[in-house]
């Protein structure tokens, strides 16, 4: 039987690192997350879920479901003040740093000041890193894939920053000789490299371990698909569909659905399913677990796949014109727990199959509601409806991908949806009252943990949309533009309203760990 059969209750709050507020702009690891623990603590919320931190950057549309390694963090999110603190460097130099605070990433100039200070941080040290036991433990326990990857993002840079597929026929096919002249010519630059992701592994288990204080725990995400132009791809090609010359014969993305009317069309290279489960299903096995260990849970994206995933041509322009391809089933999730029952979140949305269902169940992960898609004319018989959410699920109002509550009532909701709203919620909701009507549904819901963003307790409208689905531009800027934004008020509020729905203490002694 799961946990989620035995009655506990808890709140999270979905806030991505990168919407922190800070001078630096972007959010990061320092002062501003630790605040915002204090924050959850008050507001008696046991989970912060955060989006994927991989390596992401503005050539690929700064999506963090878009990474050049399925394992790196983003040194983006590195905290200057930390590096402050720690004595990488001074404060003069983070100073040169800083950017005006305001509600959108200026994602450009942040990698190149980020980039510069990290670089400042780096030639304070230099090879002196390798004398390091703290640096040295954690190149050992990462070294499965953090030399591809340190080389991965040296080599990229080195032949002017275009794809693996354009290197030198050698370095595409990993030829020993070739890897060991290149390796020893840019050894300087690969070490760099290492320096940022120990810095950000650091720093995020500094942030985990203050979490964990408060009784908080971190939820991240990990995206099923990884990019093309990846560490992941380049150093394993046998374990996705790849042309001969390393380019993908078929991609991933999702038929026609509520996003969009053409599908959507990802573009990265699907897994080699054979091929994974002849490997042992090592490198996801992998995977997982070093998710597991920067975080206490991790939604898994796209879960769905599992059992069946939409394949589409390499070449065609929408994701119309795919076919259902089965997935691994539970073989990958038997050979995953074989160490124990892993936290895993599956996120079941879109079209799901009763296959699907058996899949989660069979494991005992909790699947995801949201409410944004109960108000259509089947409302009473939506699995969406906040009264038929079961106990095993998380609930939302809405996810990084819907609009924001206000925003969603605003522009997206027609007369009838309006009018079964505030039925459901037994008085007249309005623009007004949205986004905090359907934090009261989520929280009141059996689901065992309900999940609201950050805009929806701030009742911020579209302006704060964190993503649209299928619109490449303009996503994932959206950030707080003042730690002052979360006030005490409405952590009391939030933290009344879980006492009312019962949230503000959790049943079950091993609720945030099984």
């Amino acid at each position: 039987m799961s946990l989620f059969d035995q009655g506990w209750r808890a709140a999270g709050l979905m806030l991505h690192l990168t919407s922190l507020p800070g001078p630096y702009g972007i959010g990061d690891l320092g002062p501003a997350a630790h605040s915002f623990l204090d924050f959850l603590q008050k507001a008696g919320v046991h989970f912060w879920q955060v989006l994927p931190v991989n390596p992401t950057g503005p050539g690929l549309g700064n999506s963090p479901y878009s990474a050049y390694s399925a394992f790196a963090g983003n040194e983006l999110l590195v905290s200057p003040a930390l590096l402050v603190e720690e004595g990488w460097v001074t404060q003069a130099q983070a100073d040169r740093a800083r950017q005006p605070q305001t509600d959108q990433v200026d994602f450009p100039g942040t990698v190149g000041l980020k980039t510069a200070l990290l670089d400042a941080a780096y030639a304070k040290v230099g090879f002196g890193l390798l004398d390091r036991e703290d640096f040295s433990r954690f190149a050992w326990a990462n070294a499965m894939w953090l030399n591809d990857y340190a080389f991965f993002m040296t080599a990229r840079e080195d032949f002017g920053g275009g794809p693996w597929t354009s290197w030198p026929d050698g370095l595409r096919r990993r030829d020993d000789r070739e890897l060991d002249v290149h390796g020893r010519r840019l050894a300087e630059k690969i070490l760099r490299v290492k320096f940022g992701q120990f810095l950000f592994f650091s720093q995020l288990k500094r942030l985990k371990d203050a979490a964990a204080r408060r009784g908080i725990r971190l939820m991240g995400d990990t995206a099923l698909y990884v990019n093309h132009d990846s560490s992941d791809v380049w150093a394993n090609r046998r374990l996705f569909m790849l042309e001969p010359d390393g380019s993908p014969r078929l991609v991933a993305g999702v038929p026609p659905d509520y996003f969009s009317e053409t599908g959507q069309l990802w573009g990265n290279p699907v897994f080699d399913w054979p091929a994974n489960e002849a490997d042992g299903y090592g490198w996801w096995v992998s995977r997982i677990r070093h998710n597991l260990e920067m975080f206490d849970w991790i939604r898994l994206d796209h879960f769905r796949a599992f059992c069946a995933y939409w394949s589409v041509a390499a070449g065609e322009e929408t994701a119309r014109n795919g076919e259902w391809v089965g997935g691994p089933g539970a073989g990958l999730f038997e050979r995953a727990s074989e160490g124990g029952r892993l936290n895993l979140v599956a996120e079941d949305l879109g079209v799901i199959t009763p296959d699907v269902t058996e899949l989660r169940k069979k494991f005992d992960y909790p699947g995801m509601r949201v409410l944004h898609f109960a108000f259509n004319s089947d409302q009473p018989l939506s699995t969406h409806c906040f009264f038929r959410i079961e106990p095993d699920n998380l609930v939302y109002a809405g996810t990084h991908d819907n609009n924001t509550t206000r925003g969603w009532f605003d522009r997206d909701l027609d007369r009838g949806a309006r009018r079964r709203l505030s039925d459901l919620a037994g008085r007249e909701v309005d623009s007004s009252s949205a986004a905090w009507t359907l934090i009261r549904l989520a929280y009141l819901s059996p689901g065992a943990l309900a999940v609201v963003t950050a805009q929806d307790v701030l009742d911020l409208g579209a302006e704060a949309r964190l993503n649209t689905p299928g619109v490449p531009s303009g996503n994932w800027g959206w950030r707080l533009r003042s730690p002052d934004q979360l006030t005490p008020a409405l952590a009391d509020r939030l933290a009344e309203l879980g006492a009312l729905a019962g949230r503000d203490n959790l049943a079950h002694p091993n609720v945030l760990t099984y």
